[in-house]
Order: structure tokens, then sequence, then C-alpha cells
């Protein structure tokens, strides 16, 4: 989904990507998120990619596929779309900074059709909020069963463990993330601004006091639910109208794991702002 400005000049781009655990696609970090960024003077897309609610199958790599294709479909596209095309960054929240960061360390790995033959897929610049990144002992393991299935190799594990894929060749990153998140513990963004650090990669990170997980822009349209336009949970519904016409069979330990998401939504729907967290956007404006 797209928030195009039609004044007919070219714009920085920047492709939104909210989280979910690969389970949902959040729409408290979609449109709101994309508006503010289009209201900063930037061409913003929304993406909404493959994700493994009934986690019967693995996604393995599908959903960087999804945001491989597009990176190369924005760029494709960048002088109808009035977009910059060496100036498209990536935000993503929680398990959609997971998928930014993986695209960031993998796109060389990730091909596609004679449509997008030379058209790349490295984003400029990445911003990556409360992010999952590590397979290790600071995982947020919910996500890392959701992608790679829980019987996953530890070639797969290592392999989709962020910190340890850095390179001299990794996009720029900007991250934030609170000392209080229990969810996605705020190691995650110190182990990737580490690992870029190391190998001389530009980067940014700000810890903010406090705040919860799923904090998305932190401020009082966050909290009084502006803004957050559903159509990121069409997969969702579209599931459930199969498991309650008796289509599709829930296995029952999801079904267990629903019930622990519901009350987990619940807690997550009781929103604060953050004064001090809400500034990001302008933080990571200016970095890019």
């Amino acid at each position: 989904v797209s928030y195009l400005h039609e004044d007919g000049g070219k714009r920085p781009c920047i492709l939104v990507v909210p989280g979910g655990g690969y389970r949902f696609v959040s729409p408290s970090e979609g449109e709101i998120v994309a508006l503010k960024f289009y209201e900063m003077g930037y061409q913003a897309f929304v993406l909404t990619y493959t994700i493994n609610m009934l986690q019967l199958l693995p996604l393995k790599k599908q959903p960087l596929m999804d945001i491989s294709r597009a990176v190369r479909y924005i760029r494709k596209n960048a002088e109808s779309f009035k977009v910059e095309y060496d100036n498209l960054a990536v935000c993503g929240f929680s398990a959609g900074g997971h998928l930014c960061g993986s695209l960031c360390v993998h796109y060389e790995d990730i091909s596609d059709n004679e449509t997008y033959k030379g058209i790349s897929n490295r984003p400029d610049a990445a911003v990556l909020s409360y992010p999952v990144i590590t397979s290790g002992e600071k995982a947020h393991r919910g996500s890392l069963d959701a992608l790679l299935g829980e019987g996953a190799a530890a070639e797969e594990l290592e392999y989709m463990s962020l910190e340890k894929q850095v390179t001299e060749n990794t996009p720029p990153c900007f991250l934030w993330a609170t000392a209080t998140d229990e969810t996605v513990p705020v190691e995650n963004s110190e182990m990737y601004v580490r690992a870029c650090r190391e190998k001389g990669v530009p980067c940014a990170f700000h810890m903010f006091t406090s705040g919860k997980h799923g904090l998305s822009l932190a401020d009082e349209d966050w909290a009084n639910g502006v803004h957050m336009n559903p159509y990121t949970e069409e997969q969702l519904v579209s599931v459930m109208r199969k498991v309650h016409a008796g289509e599709v069979q829930v296995p029952e330990r999801v079904r267990a794991e629903w019930e622990e998401l519901e009350q987990q939504e619940k807690e997550w729907n009781v929103r604060v702002p953050e004064p001090e967290a809400a500034v990001w956007p302008e933080l990571a404006d200016a970095f890019i």
C-alpha cells in the first residue's frame, strides 16, 4: 500500500515493514508509521509479507523473497512513483525488523525473474525498531519458530542470526529500542550495532529509558489507535474464515499459543505514550 505525494517531484522513499512474530502483520506499525514519514516528505509504502499463522510449514526464505521483490518493484517503478532510485530505506518493527535486517545482510542471496533482472534489492539504509536479531540466548523464539520451524537446523539458525551475518557491504542502520522491553530484549539491538561497528558499517543506536514492546510511534496517535487501517490483517482474516468454515484444521499447540497471543494483544492495546521514545522518527530521518 502506497502513500505518495503527487506534486511531481522525486522524493526519498521508505518501505515500512510491521512486526507480528511472523504470525501476523500488525496494523499498529503500518499506516500510522507510513503517514508519519509521508508528512516528513517521503514517498512511503507498507509491506504485507507472508506469515505463518497456523505453523503448518515453516516460512523459510519466503518473507525475505517478499521484501526483496518489494524493493525491486519500487525501484523498477521509481519514475512513476517519483522515488529517488538510490534513496530507499526500509523500516521494520520487531519481526519486521528482523525481515529488514535479513535483507540488509542477505540481499545478494535473493535472485528474481527476468522482469527484475539488474534491479538492486539492497536498501540504501535501514531503520530497525526493537528488532528481533539473534537466534541465540536472547532470541525471540516464537518468531524464529514461525520462520524456520521448531526443529530448525543449526545452519538455518546461524543464517538468520543477523548479528553473525553483517559484512562491510551491509547498508547503514539506525536502531532503537527500550531498556524495559520484555518481549524482545534490547540485547538484540546491541548485538547488531556491535557487529556493524566491527565491520565499519555506519550505524546509530538509541536505547530509551522505558516503554513496552510494540511502541510503534509511541505518540498520542498510537496511544489513541489513530491511523491503524487493518489491511495488514487480510491474511489473518482469510485464514480465520477457513478455520470457521472447517476447511482448515488448527493444531492444538497453535490453539494454545493463540490464547496466549490474545492475552498479549489485550495488554498491547492498553497504550500509554512514551514522549522520550516518540522522537525516534525525527532521529531516523536525520540519520537517513
